[in-house]
């Protein structure tokens, strides 16, 4: 059994507004099968409506003190970064050990990660990051980051119509007609076709901007009008058929496309990144300056840093007359959707790496060379290293 003698801790996610959890009782038990100890914190899946009986039934045992439950587990299972945990006046890193393997979204490259993910690797724990599972199709059962990115970019939309101060659709009255609202969604990764499509069935007229070609085709196939950027493939295009990181002077050419799209739009979907790596700033404040009263901007990609130079991670704010709306866990919205679909995914990301009752660091292994972050009380993840300058 893979899992054989393993404890696999599953702590309750303490991030303001988060509800989702790294395990469902469906999937602890395919971890109990496989020969794991399994402990769930009291309380952990309750915020996504998987209540405590439901795991001990799959063979859990429930802890109710999180400290405890760090100490005793080989593996911890999260769905966020770790963070400072209030009720117990420490932080979640400081909860670790030696030689733990810890299993998240850290997102290694984003600033405010940095000073975390260095505690990590003084604490000598070793650190995947669930972000960083290439495109291939081995790993797809695997890709939270694909699961999260269809939930992030549906509910982006109604996030969006909510705050906005018009109708999304044409509106037919007896004084006239009300026009339809003007949606751009920027990365039209999978995110960003699922905006796509959610704006359209809100009968907003959906525009669409990416470097990537094959991605400009595919926004038109759900019923975008696709705003060309001018990019040529070769500076685009990077491995597995991810957004490639631009130079500089690309940026600024970017930039000066959409320079002149943006002050015609009621909404934009921010959800344009570079795996591994900071998000590329698209939106100046200039450009905000330019766009209409009343109007929105939902920056998903603020996890990475975000594509708004002016967004505030974890808030919503007003500037220049416009929402800007930078909610880190619109996943955690959606909570029984967005745990069925992370708990399969990460489960399958931990027997991938599991032989035997040991976890195994196969550098040789696409999947595990690209989501290691720490190892060896060493940052060895690309995209944080450069970030950090190191």
């Amino acid at each position: 059994m893979k899992l054989n003698g393993l404890v696999i801790g599953i702590p309750k996610e303490i991030m303001k507004g988060e509800r989702r959890v790294s395990a469902t009782p469906d999937t602890v038990a395919k971890m109990v099968k496989n020969g794991a100890v399994v402990l769930v914190e009291e309380g952990a899946g309750a915020g996504a409506f998987f209540l405590d009986e439901d795991y001990i039934k799959q063979g859990a045992q429930v802890v109710n003190d999180a400290c405890d439950l760090y100490s005793k587990s080989d593996v911890i299972l999260k769905v966020k970064e770790p963070q400072f945990n209030q009720e117990k006046s420490k932080h979640e890193v400081d909860m670790m050990k030696k030689g733990q393997y810890l299993i998240t979204f850290l997102h290694p490259a984003s600033p405010g990660n940095h000073d975390m993910v260095k505690k990590l690797a003084k604490k000598n724990v070793v650190a995947l990051t669930l972000d960083g599972i290439p495109r291939i199709s081995r790993a797809q059962s695997m890709d939270a980051l694909t699961s999260m990115s269809t939930v992030a970019g549906y509910k982006s939309v109604l996030l969006a119509a909510n705050k906005l101060a018009k109708f999304m659709p044409m509106i037919g009255t007896a004084i006239g007609m009300i026009q339809p609202s003007n949606v751009l969604v920027i990365g039209t990764g999978v995110a960003g076709l699922q905006a796509i499509a959610t704006a359209k069935r809100l009968g907003a007229v959906v525009y669409a901007a990416d470097i990537r070609p094959d991605a400009c085709e595919q926004s038109k196939s759900v019923g975008a009008k696709a705003v060309d950027l001018g990019i040529p493939p070769e500076a685009a295009i990077g491995k597995g058929g991810y957004a490639k990181h631009l130079t500089e002077d690309w940026l600024i050419k970017e930039r000066e496309v959409l320079k002149d799209v943006i002050p015609k739009m009621d909404i934009i979907i921010l959800s344009a990144l570079v795996p591994g790596r900071v998000a590329p700033v698209l939106i100046t404040e200039e450009m905000v300056k330019s766009m209409k009263n009343g109007s929105v901007i939902m920056d998903i990609a603020i996890d990475q840093g975000g594509n708004c130079a002016i967004t505030e991670a974890g808030d919503v704010v007003q500037k220049h007359g416009i929402t800007i709306d930078g909610t880190k866990n619109i996943p955690g919205m959606l909570p029984t959707s967005s745990t069925w679909m992370f708990a399969n995914n990460i489960y399958n990301f931990l027997n991938n790496l599991a032989d035997n009752g040991k976890i195994l660091i196969d550098m040789n292994d696409e999947i595990i060379s690209s989501s290691l972050v720490t190892y060896n009380g060493n940052i060895v993840h690309t995209g944080a290293r450069e970030a950090m300058k190191l």
